[in-house]
């Protein structure tokens, strides 16, 4: 690789049918920076394997007994992020995966192109947004939902969108060790629900899954209503 040849991203593919590996990988010939470097049937096979890995590609439904679930949090625990890789016709099994940290979901008839996007944005760190993604969340009995005061609710919105803490104290007139002190009341009230928000981009997560922002290509206005409609009131303290 010559010093100005752009990195390339290692993917892992589990599914227990091999056409759709060999359709991903005849994808992923055809582009420089990413690069199919290991698969398997079973999340287990693919890790006993020892090659490393920037995400893998998960199959929703395998025929070993695992849960998506399940599958998402060991290769989490593994240090390597998933997308999952579906027809979209289970969203009960997509909430699962959606809880367990995935960073989306692309569907087996997606584009070339739009498969190609979904890898290199969860090897980014970012979380592949789809209506189906979306889907999921939006009909998760399993959420509970967490009160946030408008003060917090506009710490949340502006920090998950990619402000630092000093722009979002700019942008609400106070100082940035206030902004932290905010986001770290709005993780405790996630972690009392049980649903932990360890970085930036779980900040993110929960903002989408709460709709106190828009998942990305989605009329924000819709997200404005559903923040309205949970709204109640706070304790000025919140």
């Amino acid at each position: 690789m010559t010093p100005n040849a752009p990195a390339v991203v290692r993917v892992g593919m589990v599914d227990d049918h091999p056409s759709p590996v060999w359709g991903v990988e005849r994808i992923l010939d055809r582009q420089p920076d990413l690069e199919l470097v290991c698969s398997s049937a079973t999340v287990g096979g693919l890790l006993q394997q020892g090659v490393a890995m920037d995400i893998v590609i998960l199959d929703l439904r395998l025929d070993d007994g695992t849960t998506p679930g399940e599958n998402v949090t060991r290769l989490t625990e593994a240090g390597v992020g998933t997308v999952v890789y579906t027809s979209g016709e289970h969203p009960s099994l997509l909430r699962s995966a959606a809880r367990a940290g995935t960073l989306g979901v692309v569907l087996k008839s997606a584009s070339e192109q739009e498969i190609v996007d979904a890898i290199r944005a969860a090897a980014a760190g970012r979380e592949v947004l789809t209506t189906e993604w979306a889907a999921a969340i939006d009909g998760d009995p399993e959420l509970e939902a967490v009160d946030l005061s408008p003060q917090l609710q506009r710490v949340l919105t502006l920090y998950a969108s990619g402000e630092t803490s000093a722009g979002v104290g700019a942008a609400l007139g106070v100082t940035a060790e206030t902004v932290n002190e905010y986001l770290k009341r709005i993780r405790q009230k996630y972690a009392a629900a049980g649903r932990p928000t360890r970085t930036k981009l779980d900040l993110f997560k929960r903002a989408v899954e709460d709709g106190w922002l828009p998942v990305p290509g989605r009329n924000a206005s819709s997200a404005q209503n559903r923040s309205v409609r949970r709204d109640a009131p706070h304790d000025p303290g919140d």
